[in-house]
């Protein structure tokens, strides 16, 4: 529960100590009486408190004021999926508080929350109750990319599985691998493949072979995210096994999807 995270600004600093380590969060957050967030305090921030007292104060003399970090990052609670998107791409962002117009706290959205409603392909709401997320299922790590995002869900010396997402209008760029066929079965959504120089439409439930050698691109043509699931047999998976051709994004110099 959310109100199990929070603690007022006058709260000693036992209290704040006993609340982290009750919820298992690594975080409280600051509220006054009206519930308007004040701050956010991990356990991060109490040791660099720590470490920075001098040896006539007592560390048991703190409240939570004065533990607490302001310069954080937060959303209103109409804030679109965008704005989240760009808001965890923020180095060590791994939670976002969300408020409503008058400043009081009305939810928290984790990192791993939102990677779960990624990887499921939910739409959400700031307001929703992430806490009944399964975030025990993020196994490997989610890739952002700016046409989506992968997620890598399988890899062996010989084969390897990825759930691939494209936002709308997105497009991989054009690329081709030489250790590497590749394996791709339409999970929702509708694009275009080309395949050296021969383009075809694709939609939920439809299969594409890629051998390797092949010159291939993938664009999300429909108004919704298209979702499909790859999987690559070689002997090697490694992202410098690509040459790029082309790339809206400006990456043909370097070797990532």
């Amino acid at each position: 529960m959310l109100d199990d995270l929070c603690i007022l600004p006058n709260a000693r600093f036992q209290e704040v100590l006993a609340q982290i380590e009750r919820e298992h969060k690594k975080l409280v957050l600051v509220i006054d009486a009206e519930k308007r967030l004040q701050g956010i305090i991990t356990d991060g921030d109490i040791r660099r408190k720590l470490l920075s007292l001098d040896t006539n104060t007592s560390p048991f003399d703190l409240q939570a004021y004065q533990l607490m970090r302001t310069n954080y990052l937060q959303l209103t609670k109409d804030a679109c999926r965008q704005q989240v998107i760009e808001s965890f791409k923020e180095e060590r962002i791994d939670f976002l508080p969300i408020v409503d117009h008058q400043g009081c706290l009305v939810n928290l959205l984790t990192k791993r929350q939102f990677h779960v409603l990624l990887l499921e392909d939910k739409d959400f709401k700031l307001t929703d109750d992430f806490s009944t997320l399964d975030t025990s299922r993020l196994e490997q790590e989610i890739y952002p990319r700016p046409w989506g995002f992968y997620k890598s869900t399988l890899l062996t010396p010989d084969a390897q599985a990825k759930v691939i997402c494209v936002e709308p209008q997105g497009k991989l760029s054009l690329q081709k691998h030489f250790r590497r066929e590749e394996h791709w079965i339409v999970i929702k959504g509708e694009g275009c493949v080309s395949l050296e120089l021969s383009n075809k439409a694709i939609y939920a439930g439809d299969y594409i072979y890629i051998p390797r050698g092949c010159k291939h691109q993938l664009t999300n043509t429909g108004k919704e995210r298209l979702m499909l699931a790859e999987v690559q047999l070689g002997d090697y998976f490694g992202e410098d096994d690509i040459i790029r051709y082309q790339d809206i994004y400006g990456r043909v110099s370097n070797h990532s999807l």
